[in-house]
């Protein structure tokens, strides 16, 4: 079971905490899955929501596929996302309730079929953002330093 990455949503890592991931399939039409084959993929500001007992990803933007010329797939159309009845039950009460939000991490290939990582994920605040980043480039200043005299 050889997994391909196409993209990943780096945005997410910055703008939220992630407390929970899982692997959703996608339904695609023929030209999608073309598309998501050469990397015709953006997942920037692309989120899951419930909505009458399914799950949809909003925001995803798969690009033209060259060969298909006029029998193209809309870009910007909403994607259902394949779960099981009751994990969509759950995560419809987790946004619902405690205000989280299902934010896409990445887009890959798993035994031919696309598949989306999702994330059960808490938007941080601007200061957590800076902490973040501050506590990144301490860290690396400290790996640097260790390089240096070793």
């Amino acid at each position: 079971m050889a997994e391909k990455t196409i993209t990943v949503n780096r945005k997410a890592q910055h703008d939220y905490h992630i407390l929970e991931r899982l692997e959703a399939g996608i339904a695609l039409t023929g030209t999608e899955i073309k598309a998501i084959r050469d990397g015709r993929v953006n997942l920037r500001d692309a989120y899951a929501r419930p909505e009458r007992g399914e799950m949809w990803l909003v925001g995803a933007h798969i690009g033209p596929y060259p060969a298909a010329g006029r029998f193209n797939h809309e870009p910007g159309r909403r994607r259902k996302l394949l779960l099981h009845r009751k994990q969509i039950l759950v995560l419809a009460r987790e946004v619902e309730e405690k205000g989280l939000t299902l934010v896409p991490l990445r887009l890959y290939l798993k035994s031919g079929r696309a598949k989306v990582e999702l994330a059960l994920a808490r938007g941080r605040r601007q200061y957590d953002r800076r902490q973040a980043i501050a506590r990144r480039e301490a860290e690396r200043e400290m790996r640097r330093a260790l390089r240096r005299r070793g």
